[in-house]
């Protein structure tokens, strides 16, 4: 199975090693893929340390399980998402935690699994479900948003300048029969888009539209903001959380959280005197790293990744 589920982990020296200061605690993988932080993570544990896995995508749990086979430390894998990481942490017992890491985005094994429907360089049914239990999928968001709520996803999520154009021609193709597979979806986008823009270098003109479907369907953002505050929360004086992110969007609400919880003020700018009085509860360690040169090399989606890392104050 681990074979079968491949994913490059990025920056996994200067994650694990950010990230792990405890040899005998309790860590946790918020997005436990295929266990490649975790597997370092767990290496570095002895006996009594802990390592929590939690992820949604039966895939992902069943080649992190492998992996995880024969390590030292104690493994507990949980199958959700970390939206109810407060649930989580209160059902394993573990509500003081030494780190937390929340690797975000898409991993290469659904961007390489044909039928999971999240690549525009793939035909597939229009899927895009992380957790592949769920029912409402990228055909719902296609066929079903009119087309406001169209414009809505594609110009917040997507920051897609033709937003506009390509919901009205997707709300236009579909009057003649359901739009089902990514490659129906692809066509229409690169009719929406002039050819003088899809012939520009910036990448392929789908590459936004099915970055916002994929978060709309997952509800990849709107999840962030209490996880990374429930996860400082129940971290341990001196603990610390990571989080990788892979775009503008996800990077913006990690930055401005971990500053705010780090901050002396957050009065409002026009204020001539703090009357806050507020305090920070974390330190901010590294603010955001890239990936190196070298690892560039090896592994191109690596290329948009920032890593920050913060502790917990006393």
């Amino acid at each position: 199975m681990s074979e079968k589920f491949h994913h490059v982990s990025v920056m996994p020296e200067e994650t694990v090693n950010g990230l792990v200061t405890n040899l005998s605690g309790t860590y946790v993988d918020c997005t436990l893929g295929g266990a490649g932080h975790s597997r370092m993570i767990a290496d570095k544990l002895n006996e009594d340390g802990r390592l929590i896995g939690i992820d949604q995508d039966t895939a992902a749990i069943a080649a992190a399980t492998e992996r995880l086979t024969g390590v030292k430390c104690h493994v507990n894998i949980v199958k959700a998402n970390f939206s109810n990481l407060e649930t989580i942490l209160r059902e394993q017992d573990a509500e003081e935690i030494d780190g937390i890491l929340f690797d975000l985005g898409v991993s290469s094994h659904q961007l390489d699994t044909a039928e999971r429907g999240f690549s525009y360089m793939q035909d597939a049914p229009l899927d895009m479900r992380m957790n592949q239990q769920a029912e409402f999928s990228a055909y719902d968001i296609i066929n079903k948003y009119d087309l406001d709520e169209l414009c809505r996803i594609f110009k917040e999520y997507g920051e897609e300048r033709w937003y506009k154009r390509i919901a009205q021609f997707i709300v236009e193709a579909r009057k003649t029969a359901p739009i089902k597979t990514t490659g129906e979806l692809v066509d229409i986008i690169k009719k929406a888009v002039p050819a003088a823009v899809r012939n520009a270098k910036g990448g392929h003109p789908a590459k936004r539209i099915f970055q916002a479907v994929r978060i709309e369907v997952n509800n990849e953002l709107g999840i962030l903001e209490e996880a990374f505050r429930t996860a400082v929360t129940h971290l341990k004086p001196g603990g610390r959380i990571a989080i990788i992110t892979f775009h503008s969007l996800e990077d913006r609400i990690a930055k401005n959280v971990l500053k705010e919880m780090s901050s002396r003020c957050i009065c409002p700018p026009s204020l001539p005197v703090c009357v806050c009085n507020h305090k920070p509860e974390i330190k901010l360690l590294v603010k955001a790293a890239v990936a190196s040169d070298n690892e560039l090399e090896q592994n191109s989606r690596a290329k948009s990744a920032k890593l920050r890392i913060a502790e917990k104050l006393d």
